[in-house]
């Protein structure tokens, strides 16, 4: 004879695998209800191309350690973030140029995400909006970067003189590599301080 603790715990069992069973046949259900309503809701066209806009690169020159503004018409998106990511990737794109006047490889792909938080300064009263730039670099283009002082810290201070050239509002820059805290870009140039926007000023400035 079957004990009574025994049928109790089988009946358990039994309405807990059912249950389970029914919770599972609702999720399938969902989730194929929401694989279809993805297939009906997906774009028929391509989507827009942001319009071409001026924005101004501010780029370094190891001759005589200078940064000059030069004037570049490309599509920029509205979001802030992605703006910033897009005109630091022009701006790397125009160091890997074969002509370059400040060498560094990689491009656009060196610069995996900007993000746009609150500054951490004391409120000034003429930019109360003021916000600080977290840049993610790639460990690929922290490896190939040249290694110096001079080449290092100008690669950081152009990225800051474009970022204020374009984004006013950005008064303060962090930088990441790979999503991680580092101390240097390749061995000099700090990447553990907050960089200040208004220290990086061009000297001078051509038009392509």
């Amino acid at each position: 004879m079957i004990p009574r603790y025994q049928k109790v715990l089988f009946i358990i069992l039994l309405v807990a695998s059912l249950v389970m069973g029914v919770v599972l046949w609702r999720l399938r259900e969902r989730a194929h209800k929401r694989m279809l309503a993805g297939e009906d809701s997906a774009p028929t066209r391509a989507p827009e191309v942001a319009p071409a806009e001026q924005a101004t690169l501010v780029a370094a020159n190891d001759a005589d350690g200078s940064l000059l503004s030069q004037n570049f018409a490309f599509p920029l998106p509205q979001d802030p973030g992605a703006r910033a990511r897009v005109l630091i990737g022009k701006l790397l794109d125009l160091y890997a140029t074969p002509d370059s006047n400040h060498p560094v490889s990689g491009g656009a792909a060196g610069v995996a995400e900007v993000f746009l938080l609150p500054a951490t300064a004391p409120k000034d009263p003429q930019n109360p909006n003021a916000e600080m730039a977290v840049i993610n670099l790639t460990g690929n283009f922290a490896a190939s970067h040249p290694s110096g002082l001079e080449t290092e810290t100008l690669t950081v201070l152009s990225i800051c003189a474009t970022l204020r050239a374009n984004l006013p509002r950005v008064t303060e820059v962090r930088f990441l590599v790979d999503g991680q805290p580092r101390d240097t870009l390749a061995g000099h140039a700090d990447l553990t301080r907050t960089y200040l926007t208004a220290n990086a000023v061009p000297t001078g400035g051509t038009n392509p």
